[in-house]
């Protein structure tokens, strides 16, 4: 497997295969945690795992990975992406949060949620739902996550790695690597994730509403 390079302007991948990086999923190691945190840097786009499946990953506002994802995954400009954090605080940063609201979002966090709620000017806005200037933010239950948001300094941009046709996200390395690793810089192996994606839960209206049901559960919250 070659590795890919960043070419002479940084931000930018010569189009190679991309680089395979297995990494202990309950004891990162911290060379490697470092290599992936600096192809994000450079403008790579990556898969790696969480709490829910493996998902996109790529740098806060990097337009032309945001494009990337939305050819891989024929999405249109109204597709959700989501800012995974490392905290609670750094979804106060990025999200206008009522108490109530607060207070529910600390209860099932970390963990398998994904929040939708009232962006704030500190998310550009090509981050924003653009009708509704809403925003997607979890903070994930797993090791190597929060090992590369810890590197990393700040929230990573990501989507959901499901693919055109599928109902499912992929889960297992080789498949990920055959389907989109001509597409992509690197593939975070951190072993298997679950294929549920996480459970969607919309705050920005005062009132909870469910959008998607996945792994996390819902029974609280209907």
């Amino acid at each position: 497997m070659q590795n890919s390079q960043a070419a002479g302007v940084r931000g930018r991948y010569n189009p190679r295969m991309a680089r395979i990086v297995p990494i202990h999923p309950q004891n990162p190691q911290p060379r490697r945690i470092a290599e992936v945190v600096a192809a994000i840097r450079q403008g790579g786009l990556i898969a790696y795992p969480t709490d829910s499946s493996y998902a996109f990953g790529c740098h806060i506002g990097d337009k032309r990975a945001m494009d990337r994802i939305h050819r891989i995954r024929k999405t249109d400009q109204r597709h959700n992406f989501t800012l995974v954090c490392s905290d609670l605080s750094e979804i106060s940063l990025y999200a206008r949060v009522d108490n109530w609201a607060y207070r529910l979002v600390k209860s099932l966090t970390p963990g398998p949620y994904t929040f939708i709620l009232e962006a704030t000017r500190e998310v550009p806005k090509r981050l924003q739902n653009p009708k509704r200037r809403t925003i997607g933010l979890r903070v994930p239950d797993h090791a190597i996550v929060h090992a590369m948001l810890d590197a990393l300094g700040e929230p990573i941009m990501s989507s959901t790695l499901i693919l055109p046709g599928d109902e499912l996200p992929l889960n297992d390395i080789d498949e990920i690597d055959r389907r989109i690793g001509s597409q992509i810089e690197l593939i975070v192996d951190g072993g298997p994730a679950s294929i549920e994606p996480t459970t969607v839960v919309d705050l920005s209206k005062g009132a909870v509403q469910v959008l998607r049901v996945g792994r996390g559960d819902v029974s609280t919250l209907t």
